[in-house]
Formats: structure tokens, sequence, C-alpha cells
């Protein structure tokens, strides 16, 4: 990747007067101009390091990472060394403990405004060069504009207010942005400014790629219907969602309906091969990727930075460094009844105890055995390796379970030892099991549950056929899997109330550990209600940080704007509400 370096020229000869009007025409050395950049191979490196920033971010300062929203839901405990090792995400998950000077946020916000300054300035040149000399400049403007609205994306479900800006507002102008206007009755039109990046993508980009890990047009199509999900549950002053816009879901749904109707995308036969090294770019369920390497030339490749303190504390194998540990509850959200359907009411009444007879003593569905790793069964499906409970580096605070995901397999090839725990398996932003349970809550919203039914039922008929790799090398199961489908009449009432009931939580399920779960709880309003009813069980059995948990409805569904950010602008940006 060409990284472009602007220089300032530290000092001028003194020029007679007489030579001033050949001083002014002789271009400044070492100064890239407009004109230098209006080149296709200049304007590829703009647009290629417009690429390279957002996949390259890493944990501790610049990204928004999926598994940082896991600690904000009932998913994931932050893990790690104690409460003392990276203690502001400590403060996150409890939530009562956040303010606007609090540590890891400031850098989420700079690190994605760098990113967008980048697709700006990629666009500033493409722009400004002649489509003749560069064929693609269409298609890289929709390319780009893809990359800027996922960027800003990320920034408004994490923060709610922030300005927007594009390529045609300068640098002065930018600092005058505001990031809640007083003349603003309600954010949607910053989710409008999004969904017009997502809109010029989708129009511009081709319905296919030769180069793994550019958007297509279906890519973009997918995230437009995600912007208008998040518009139609409209939120007041306090964050409080007050109506559900029936129209919005209408549009998501025609976005959707176009992207099932390609006959594109189908959902991958193993569930468990969406998060396989070896599947990168390969599973029909993927409609984007963020592009990994490693063996690429470089000396530790271009590795995921969201990712490398999340493998087992668990020499020999992994040296570091245990975050992003599975809750409890959500284990036990993977519980079933006789007839393989989540014990929507009871299945966190049971404490996990003696865990060899707590798990062969219950049923369970599969996606348990592809999202957490359990002392006693293979990790990644490696039957020659147990995982264990050495692999636990804080189990008085943090339990044994760790997140399987994100991690790779012992030995893999894409495992990058650094004493942080780098790899290489990409990370797919959209599939197409988030997109059928869009469309089966977009249903239900409808009041159209009754067509939501056969589309849940195929998201859990795949986890039913997902065995194959839940297998100990004897090829007995490695837990008693068990999931039916939900048959109207015959084992539920599939009402209004229960299908939204069963969408939730087959959300929670199919997309654990993704960093999904965090979002919908705070898109649907029930976040308090939730993470306060966790709170109130997680603490008595024995999760003693757990007791500064508290969710404040009307300030925690949004982190605060950093104060870094407040004091930089002189006053032009407005603190989140309740902070």
């Amino acid at each position: 990747m060409k990284k472009i370096a602007f220089y300032i020229i530290g000092g001028m000869m003194f020029l007679s007067l007489s030579n001033c009007k050949k001083f002014l025409d002789v271009k400044p050395q070492g100064a890239i101009t407009e004109t230098d950049l209006a080149t296709p191979e200049n304007v590829d490196g703009l647009v290629i390091a417009a690429y390279a920033f957002y996949p390259h971010e890493w944990t501790l300062g610049e990204k928004m990472s999926p598994w940082l929203a896991d600690i904000k839901s009932d998913d994931s405990y932050k893990g790690g060394g104690g409460l003392s090792d990276q203690t502001p995400w400590y403060q996150m998950e409890v939530f009562s403990l956040v303010t606007p000077s609090i540590g890891n946020n400031d850098g989420v916000w700079y690190g994605q405004y760098r990113g967008i300054s980048r697709c700006n300035t990629a666009l500033k040149a493409l722009n400004s060069i002649d489509e003749s000399k560069y064929p693609l400049k269409s298609q890289r403007i929709a390319e780009v504009k893809f990359l800027r609205g996922y960027m800003y994306m990320q920034l408004k479900k994490w923060y709610r207010w922030i300005p927007y800006y594009d390529e045609t507002v300068g640098a002065d102008s930018i600092v005058k942005i505001h990031n809640h206007p007083d003349t603003a009755t309600s954010d949607l039109y910053l989710w409008n400014d999004i969904y017009q990046d997502f809109a010029a993508a989708m129009n511009g980009l081709p319905p296919t790629q030769t180069d793994k890990g550019r958007p297509t047009k279906y890519a973009a199509e997918a995230e437009l219907a995600n912007v208008l999900l998040w518009m139609a549950y409209e939120e007041d002053a306090n964050n409080k969602v007050v109506n559900v816009n029936k129209a919005r879901l209408t549009q998501a749904l025609a976005n959707i309906d176009d992207i099932l109707n390609s006959n594109r995308y189908s959902l991958t036969p193993d569930y468990g091969d969406n998060f396989m090294f070896s599947e990168d770019n390969l599973t029909p369920e993927s409609l984007f990727e963020w592009q990994y390497t490693h063996n690429d030339g470089t000396p530790n490749g271009n590795t995921n930075g969201s990712t490398p303190l999340n493998a087992p504390w668990w020499p020999p194998y992994f040296s570091c460094c245990d975050f992003h540990k599975a809750s409890y509850n959500m284990v036990n959200a993977f519980r079933v009844d006789n007839n393989g359907l989540p014990l929507f009411n009871t299945f966190n009444t049971e404490e996990i105890t003696d865990k060899g007879a707590y798990f062969a003593g219950n049923s369970w569905d599969p996606r348990i055995g592809h999202t957490v790793a359990i002392p006693g069964l293979p990790w990644k499906y490696q039957t020659n390796l147990l995982f264990d409970s050495s692999g636990a580096r804080d189990p008085n605070n943090y339990g044994y379970f760790n997140s399987l995901k994100e991690n790779v397999e012992a030995g893999s090839p894409g495992l990058v030892n650094l004493f942080w725990m780098w790899n290489s398996k990409n990370e797919t932003a959209i599939r197409l099991g988030r997109i059928l349970l869009w469309k089966a809550e977009i249903l239900i919203q409808l009041n159209r549950e009754a067509e939501a039914l056969p589309i849940i039922n195929q998201i859990r008929q795949r986890a039913a056929s997902s065995l194959g790799k839940l297998k100990f090398a004897d090829g007995t199961p490695t837990l008693p899997y068990k999931i039916g489908l939900y048959e109207d009449g015959v084992n539920c009432n599939w009402t209004h109330d229960f299908a939204w009931n069963a969408l939730i939580w087959e959300n929670r399920l199919e997309f654990a550990m993704e960093g999904e779960r965090w979002f919908d709880l705070v898109r649907w309003g029930i976040a308090e209600s939730v993470l306060n009813s966790y709170f109130a069980a997680e603490y008595p059995r024995g999760r003693s940080w757990l007791k500064d948990g508290h969710f404040t409805a009307g300030r925690d569904e949004y982190m605060p704007i950093p104060q870094p950010q407040m004091n930089y602008s002189y006053g032009v940006y407005k603190q989140n509400v309740g902070y």
C-alpha cells in the first residue's frame, strides 16, 4: 500500500522582486498537488489507503471492534487479568462508571474519523480525474462511499450524535460542524446522510467483483436496509424508542427481497464454516468480508486488529490474553426444552457449577459448540486438542468459557504469535443469516408473523444440520445436542408476541459473540430491561464486579462524546444526554 505524505518546506531562499513571478510559477519541492494526485496510479493508491485503514485499526486504539460491543451486552464479560487490566472496558460493561473522560473511547472517535478523512481524500482525487483517463472512476467512487458509509454508521451506532461531512467540505469548515445542532428535532438527518452514501454505492457498484474484498451492489443494499432498520425505530431526545416507522420497514424489506431474489447467496450448509480461516471468501453466505493477510511479504502481515487479545491464556498453544469471555448467562441461553426449543423464561434459572454434569444433564442448541470454548471439548474442532480450564486467566472473575468464532485453530497458518495472538482470518461484516432475520423482524413488526415463521425455521434447520464438526475423535457428539423447529399449534402458539420473542432469541443464538447483540438491544429499545435483569442475576452468583452494574435509560444507550473531542471543538459539540 502506498502511503502518501505531505511535507512542508522548512525554508526558502530570498528572491529579489524581479524574480517574484518566476518564483511563483515554480512547483514547491516535496509537495504533492491535486494535479499530481489526478493520475490513475495515485488515485488507485488513495482508494487502497481508504480500504486499508479500517481493517487494520487495532483493539486498544481506533476500531469499533465487534467484541467491544459484546461486553456492553449480556453475552460477554470483559475478561483479561482482572478489573485493573484495561479498566475502561470494565467501566463500559457496568455502565454506571462511564464518564466522558473514560479511556479507550476517544480512540474510537479519532480512528473512525481518520478513516473517513482517507475516504474523503480519495473522493476528492476521484472527482478531479477524467473518466477517459480512469474508466473505473464511477465504480471506485461507489466503493469509497460504501467504506465511508460503513465508518459513519459505526460512529452513529456508538455515539448517536456525530458530525457528518463529505469530501466537499474544507478543513476550515469541518471544525465548525455541530454534532448536535440546537435546531435538530431528531437524528434522522444524520441517518439520511449515511443512507445517501450507501444508496450511491448500491447504484454504482456491480453485482459481483473480481477482486476479493471490494463491496458489491448487494453488500451496499444490505447496509442500506440496515440503516433503514435503525431509522425505523425512532428515538426521542432521551434515546427512548417512541415509534416504529412501518414505511421505512417496508422500504428495507424491498431492499432485502432484492438481495434474496438475486439467488446469489445461500446459507452455508455447516454453520461453523462461517468462522473458519480455511473458508475465507469461500462461503456462499458471505456478502462482504474485511480482508486480512499473512505471509504477504510484510513482517507480520495485515492481521485483524480487533482480536489479538481474545485467544485463551493457554501456553503453549496461545500466550495471551483471555479477553471477550462468554458470559454464563449467554451459555445458559443455548439450553433447550424437550422439543429442542429455547427456554425463554427459565433458561437462566440454573447456575453452572459442576461443568461436566451440568452440560451432560441438559440438551443444547448446536450453535453453542460453534460459539463457546468449553473445557473438555475440542478447541475449534481440533479433536486432538481438548480445551481445558488452564486456559482461563482469571476464572474466579470471568469463568472458564472462551469465545471461538473470532479465534483460529492452534497452529493455524493464519496465527501470528507476537505474545498478543494476532490472526489473519477474515471478518465477515455481512452474511445472509443476518439478512434473513432482518426480513423476519420486519414481517413480524408489520403483523405478518406467519410469513416470518418459515424464515426463522430455515435458520434453525441449518443449525440442526451443523453437527459434523461437533464430535470427539471417536465420533461421539461433544454435547447432547437437540434443536427443533417451531410448529404452530403443535409445540407453540405462533402469536405476534411469541413470534417477536422467538425473533429476539434467534438473533442472540445465531450471532452470539459477533458484536450484534448490544446494538439490537438498543435499536429495539429493550436494553434497560434486559441488562438490569442480567446484572440482578449475575451479581449474586459470584460475579462480584457486577455490583456496579446498572443501566440508566436515557443515558447508557450511547457512549459519551469523548472529552478530548469536546475540548477540541471549542464549544461546537454538545455532550450526549445524561453525561
